[in-house]
């Protein structure tokens, strides 16, 4: 390879969006070389040419400078899309939420501030108001300075491309931004912004992870804290969201009813759910050891207790039982519908119990409740036991072909 000029292709993020670096030893000829490809920019920051990403401009450096006679390493391009992508809830920069917030221009922040409370008026959740506030901020700050009054929708599909799809956002995420600008535009009045062309990706049909009867057993022998005890009774036992569990308040035990009372919960919707027998002898002796105040599940502070903590907790005690499964919060929750659904429990009656604002949100776990669907036997099966029994000598017809015609 010596006398070969050689053209190193690499990965650059430069003006928010995704580039190919073209490196090289200088020479005056490999320099026109460059330059003569259509598109191709100097950048003064980064020290290096550079042309837009695309599926087909890899290819396409590639056979230009071959044919002219270089060799070209592309094993920064190659091993970068082997890589396995991981979700980047920041932007480049590291820039925390406060820091992007004081970068704004003016105007931008008291945009963000007015959006603020039209979400209030609206009545949306603080939780909401918070997750909506972040994509707004996102993108006051993805596109700045530019005047939010010249925006046009591509701006807009340039956000989701770069950052919502670049950063590997969750679809559930995508879709929640889409909203959240809806709203922005809604609050803007911006005449050629039609919000109907805004569509959310659909969302993803995955089944949720459950946990079978004898895993929620293990897991709760396992885990000797009698607090992290209590937390993973009343998420499995009650079926709660974690955020309902944080916030829930001693007055919401009713021990003579065997009930347990959601306060406000996701959709400002109050449920009850019934508290199990098994379960009232560990509330009572937790409470009687801990003393909590105000919440059920207390932090040192007198507060809500920590939902990190809670996650931290989870995943020990799923080591401890030899668990493989991801196990979440949420997983409880979903164990809890699945196994009611699986002991003949109606369908209206989950709903009710799980707080789903819609029947369709509970039909998921018909797809997972297999007590029924595990009795079916495998053709397979039936074939061989046919096979075996069809032999004279009964042998026993195995997978390896051990008998013949």
């Amino acid at each position: 390879m010596s006398g070969t000029a050689i053209i190193t292709l690499s990965h650059l993020f430069h003006k928010s969006t995704n580039q190919i670096a073209i490196g090289f030893t200088y020479s005056e000829n490999t320099k026109r070389v460059v330059l003569a490809i259509e598109g191709v920019k100097w950048s003064k920051t980064k020290s290096t040419f550079y042309i837009l990403y695309t599926k087909d401009s890899v290819n396409t450096l590639f056979n230009y400078f071959k044919d002219l006679g270089f060799y070209v390493d592309y094993s920064k391009l190659s091993n970068r899309t082997k890589k396995k992508y991981q979700p980047v809830k920041k932007l480049k920069s590291g820039l925390s939420m406060a820091q992007m917030y004081a970068a704004l221009p003016l105007n931008a922040k008291e945009y963000l501030k007015a959006y603020t409370g039209f979400l209030k008026g609206k009545r949306l959740s603080t939780s909401t108001i918070r997750s909506y506030g972040y994509f707004v901020l996102r993108f006051l700050d993805f596109h700045k300075p530019k005047s939010t009054e010249t925006m046009t929708k591509k701006d807009l599909d340039h956000f989701f491309e770069v950052v919502l799809a670049g950063e590997n956002f969750s679809i559930s995420s995508h879709r929640q931004s889409v909203s959240a600008l809806k709203y922005f535009i809604s609050f803007l009045q911006l005449p050629e912004f039609n919000t109907e062309s805004l569509t959310r990706p659909k969302k993803s049909k995955k089944l949720p992870v459950v946990l079978s009867r004898e895993e929620v057993i293990a897991l709760l022998q396992v885990t000797k804290n009698l607090k992290h005890r209590t937390i993973i009774g009343l998420l499995y036992s009650c079926g709660l969201r974690i955020g309902e569990l944080l916030q829930l308040q001693i007055s919401a035990l009713d021990f003579d009813r065997n009930a347990l009372r959601v306060h406000q919960s996701k959709g400002r919707k109050d449920r009850s759910v019934v508290m199990s027998e098994v379960l009232k002898p560990l509330m009572l002796n937790y409470l009687n050891t801990y003393k909590p105040e105000r919440f059920v599940i207390e932090g040192r502070d007198g507060g809500p207790y920590s939902a990190t903590g809670i996650r931290q907790f989870l995943k020990k005690s799923c080591g401890l039982a030899g668990i493989k499964k991801q196990v979440t919060p949420h997983v409880l929750r979903h164990s809890y519908a699945t196994h009611l659904m699986e002991n003949g429990v109606d369908l209206r009656h989950i709903q009710l119990l799980l707080g789903h604002a819609k029947p369709e949100t509970t039909m998921i776990y018909t797809h997972v409740a297999h007590k029924d669907l595990m009795q079916i036997i495998s053709p397979l099966d039936t074939t061989v036991e046919a096979l075996t029994k069809s032999k004279k000598q009964q042998e026993e017809v195995l997978l390896s072909r051990n008998y013949y015609p």
